[in-house]
């Protein structure tokens, strides 16, 4: 898929767990995960400025969009 989640780089940033992001957010881990990596294939604006208030980013920090194949070549 072309968007690409960089949840795991802003929570790098952050020195902050998933757990505790997936906390602060009120969500569940699990689910949090499911968008961590990628799979999910819808979010929430709501989720998504819960994500941007607990990690203190805008949208684009978490989300880009990489063009098909772009990884391969």
């Amino acid at each position: 898929m072309p968007i690409v989640v960089d949840i795991d780089v802003m929570l790098a940033r952050r020195k902050m767990s998933v757990g505790e992001l997936a906390e602060r957010v009120g969500i569940t881990p699990a689910n949090l995960a499911v968008l961590k990596n990628g799979r999910a294939k819808a979010v929430r604006f709501t989720t998504l400025a819960a994500l941007c208030e607990a990690l203190e980013c805008q949208p684009g920090d978490l989300l880009r969009w990489e063009a098909e194949g772009a990884a391969d070549g």
